[in-house]
């Protein structure tokens, strides 16, 4: 755990927005030794708090750089992979894993990447209340949680009333990219950003594309791919 004000907040916002069910589980435990001294060294400089209290400055916060939201890092190499073959994009990552948090600033300092912010909280709170209109260059969502069992179906992260919010925070020409190793959540995606009007499938078919070469290989769908499971992507640009 760390002292007040020396890394992330276990909840920023509270319940100071609302009481809904979310899509997501804060883990804050096994914390490396390296995590939680990246943690508390780039926190102050490099860290997001969605408390929902205020509205970013995205053009300061990134120098200028068209901005990516990337909902869900896991423990952050692919996030740094396509920060460091994108300098010129900034990347907003939001994510309640505490160790992928402190593995992601650690990757960046590696690197020496300064176009990630790492943002700690509820992804519907840090749209709805902390980004401007049309401000987002693109909206990644990789592996989400696809909670497999019908009664939580409703938990789900890609529901119409997230992608109506996250259109209001996409600039004309932004591109929309999901990707879900879960053949029934792959349906589901496809279904929903089908029939957003303002979202155009990118894919030839109408369907799934092949993984681009800007989505590098993660180690947790390498596993998923040796386990036999089929990853699909979805592509869509946002055209009002």
């Amino acid at each position: 755990m760390f002292e007040p004000g020396a890394g992330p907040a276990a909840d920023p916002a509270g319940n100071r927005h609302e009481r809904r069910i979310r899509s997501f589980q804060p883990r804050r435990s096994r914390v490396t030794t390296a995590q939680r001294d990246a943690l508390l060294r780039h926190w102050p400089r490099w860290g997001v708090e969605v408390d929902g209290d205020s509205v970013l400055d995205l053009p300061t916060l990134f120098a200028g750089r068209p901005v990516v939201l990337e909902i869900g890092f896991g423990m952050g190499e692919a996030t740094a992979e396509m920060a460091a073959a994108d300098p010129d994009t900034g990347i907003l990552a939001v994510d309640v894993h505490t160790p992928g948090q402190g593995n992601l600033l650690r990757l960046a300092e590696q690197r020496g990447l300064t176009n990630i912010r790492v943002a700690n909280g509820d992804a519907i709170i840090l749209l709805r209340e902390m980004l401007p209109a049309s401000s987002l260059a693109g909206l990644r969502v990789f592996f989400p949680d696809p909670w497999p069992k019908k009664r939580h179906h409703k938990r789900r992260i890609i529901q119409r009333e997230f992608v109506d919010l996250a259109m209001t925070r996409l600039a004309p020409g932004a591109l929309l990219h999901c990707a879900t190793d879960w053949e029934p959540y792959a349906d589901w995606m496809l279904e929903v950003l089908t029939t957003t009007p303002a979202l155009h499938n990118l894919s030839p078919t109408g369907t799934f594309t092949p993984r681009p070469a800007t989505r590098p290989l993660t180690r947790f769908e390498s596993q998923g791919l040796h386990k036999g499971h089929q990853v699909r992507d979805l592509l869509f640009r946002y055209e009002p």
